[in-house]
């Protein structure tokens, strides 16, 4: 059991507070609403969500849930924090933390003049660098102590639904949290023991950048879907059966193979069939903003990884894969052909190791090459030895992940400029030679 005391009796907070003390914690909601507070203490909740009230009344009733607007007292009678506070847009589309600070104030002086140590915890919703550039301060400013010594931090989104909040709290799709010190840790993990899902302690930017992940996919799936129903409305179709059987897909529609942050999309169907659909929405005046993004957030990731190349000061370069994907020698619209194109009409000299597109090359077959439309003399570019391909190159650009290849490709990133659009390993990340495109 952990003595908890919960900061902002909104939706997050009322919910919070009274599923922790269902789950046997002994909690204080605190909060400047002195209306909110009174509605806890007569055992009515202050928020309307499916099932909210009877719990509370229970909670109540079991003298685990109480409330309060003295947050000194609560502080005093608690281990542990949770700040719930919201988190409102400010006029630039910024996040507003005024409430959270303000907050972490509170709490940072009632923590001055007590004794033993206490963890703070935020749930509130805030962008990555946040709890570490506002609420560090705050916290530090107000008690005079240091956060992570004398003071636990971590932070611990929520992923509560509203009308289904009480569920999705008992049985999370995804757990994720941060924090700076091991006490902190253990009790965020005693918060969540024996729920039916995997527990993800990372650092609190990533437990951060994770919340907002999550709630911008959502938001993207909630275009996509209506794009894709205006267009098939357009022509005469039921854009919501075509959503229903395109979710019922699990194997693609909902693949993880497509959500690794990496290089551009290519291939013979992605980007002609992206333009296909965006013109046939123009052909029916039918605005297609999210494939029109699509598209050219596709065209930047090219321009990104061209300019890894520029900044590394190479003039001659080694691709590991030439074709769209591995295992293939297919060429068709592959993103790697366009790189090396751009590089080869900026002087760059380039040369390639891709055992599928050698291999088409050595046997004749009628393909070889098939789908090069921007690189001279591809055949006399390849390269069988992939360590001759490392000791000539200045830098070597990873494009296709080669099982075989990648003991000796992360060697080379010791000695050597190693530019990776697929990651070779997740030990790796952007540290001198070596840079991942998007790690």
């Amino acid at each position: 059991m952990v003595k908890i005391s919960v900061f902002g009796i909104g939706y997050v907070g009322a919910v919070s507070a009274a599923c922790l003390a269902k789950s046997g914690h002994d909690v204080i909601a605190v909060d400047v609403d002195q209306g909110k507070v009174d509605a806890i203490k007569a055992g009515q909740s202050p928020i309307v969500e499916n099932g909210i009230d009877a719990l509370t009344r229970e909670m109540v009733a079991s003298g685990r849930l109480r409330a309060t607007t003295d947050a000194e007292a609560a502080i005093a009678a608690t281990d542990l924090s949770i700040v719930c506070v919201g988190t409102p847009s400010a006029e630039d589309g910024s996040v507003g933390l005024s409430y959270v600070e303000s907050v972490c104030e509170v709490i940072g002086r009632a923590l001055r003049d007590k004794d033993g140590f206490h963890s703070v915890v935020i749930r509130s919703t805030i962008v990555p660098g946040s709890t570490e550039s506002a609420c560090i301060p705050a916290l530090e400013r107000s008690s005079g102590k240091t956060v992570g010594d004398q003071i636990g931090l971590g932070y611990y989104p929520e992923f509560l639904r509203e009308s289904t909040a009480i569920a999705d709290y008992h049985d999370p799709g995804l757990i994720v949290f941060g924090s700076l010190d091991a006490r902190t840790e253990t009790l965020l993990e005693e918060l969540n023991a024996g729920l039916p899902c995997d527990i993800h302690k990372v650092d609190i930017r990533t437990a951060e950048m994770v919340k907002y992940t999550s709630n911008t996919w959502r938001a993207v799936k909630v275009t996509f879907a209506n794009e894709i129903g205006n267009i098939a409305k357009a022509n005469g179709i039921d854009g919501q059966t075509v959503m229903e059987i395109l979710c019922s897909d699990e194997k693609v529609a909902l693949s993880k193979y497509f959500m690794r942050p990496g290089f551009a999309f290519g291939g013979s169907c992605l980007p002609k069939d992206v333009r296909a659909l965006r013109h046939l929405a123009a052909s029916q005046d039918t605005p297609a903003h999210l494939l029109n993004a699509v598209l050219e957030a596709n065209a930047a990731q090219i321009a990104r990884a061209e300019e890894m190349v520029i900044e590394s000061g190479a003039k001659k370069v080694g691709f590991v894969g030439i074709s769209f994907k591995p295992g293939t020698d297919d060429l068709r619209e592959s993103p790697l052909i366009s790189l090396a194109a751009r590089l080869i009409d900026k002087g760059i000299e380039v040369d390639i190791y891709d055992p599928f597109v050698k291999e088409a090359y050595d046997l004749g077959t009628p393909g070889a090459g098939r789908g090069n439309d921007g690189v001279p003399d591809l055949e006399q570019r390849l390269v069988g030895d992939l360590d001759q391909l490392i000791n000539d190159a200045g830098a070597v650009l990873v494009g296709n992940y080669y099982n075989e290849t990648v003991e000796r490709l992360k060697e080379a990133a010791q000695t050597r400029k190693v530019l990776d659009l697929t990651r070779l390993h997740r030990d790796l990340v952007s540290a001198g030679g070596y840079q991942g495109i998007c790690w």
